[in-house]
């Protein structure tokens, strides 16, 4: 377990608050992250590309010209890959790319991700998340707080705040339900509040033991 400071908007200490050790300070290894984000954007392909093939292209009930006589090959219908307007040969088709990966690599992963953001002093625990519900206050209450770009993870969500931080395209505001290592990765920081670090912690605990 270590102690982190609770800060406030403004970032002065409020109070503070414990992390473990086996979430926040486990070893990065940066394969398993690797593997773990080609696994979350995998499964966001969409994998619906798809090219006619000459069993679905429309006509070629009619023999296109007679067998002999006419100095070229012989066709026997327009829907042949050879002719123009024919089907497709070895195209694209629907198809998942999505693979299978255990929870305990997963789990692991969210937790590396954690471990290297809290190492670079990149996570910031606040006291709680708050809005009025206007854009504009929260946008300059994360310029005074110094961050540009991050995840805003929350025990739950509150509906005020999500208002005003969906259009802020450099932030993402979600539960810990929503926790992924690739958005950790790929946001500059994060900040999560007091009440969303047992929640979190719970959850990778959680799936590892599983």
């Amino acid at each position: 377990m270590s102690k982190v400071d609770v800060l406030n908007w403004k970032k002065e200490k409020v109070g503070s608050v414990e992390l473990s050790s086996d979430v926040f300070a486990a070893e990065v290894k940066k394969d398993i992250l690797h593997t773990v984000v080609n696994w979350q954007l995998a499964s966001r392909r969409s994998g619906t590309a798809m090219v006619k093939t000459r069993g679905l292209v429309a006509g070629g009930g009619k023999k296109p010209f007679k067998q002999k006589g006419t100095g070229g090959a012989r066709q026997g219908s327009s829907r042949s890959p050879l002719m123009p307007g024919g089907g497709k040969m070895f195209g694209p088709h629907p198809r998942s790319y999505a693979f299978a990966l255990p929870k305990k690599v997963r789990a692991l992963a969210l937790k590396m991700a954690l471990s290297h953001l809290t190492k670079e002093g990149k996570l910031f625990v606040v006291e709680s998340m708050k809005s009025e519900g206007k854009t504009n206050e929260l946008a300059k209450r994360l310029e005074a707080f110094g961050i540009k770009k991050a995840v805003l993870i929350d025990a739950q969500v509150d509906k005020k705040f999500k208002q005003a931080s969906d259009n802020l395209p450099t932030f993402k505001y979600f539960p810990v339900e929503g926790l992924n290592v690739f958005d950790l990765l790929k946001y500059d920081a994060a900040v999560i509040t007091k009440e969303s670090v047992a929640k979190i912690t719970e959850r990778c605990l959680e799936k590892a033991a599983e």
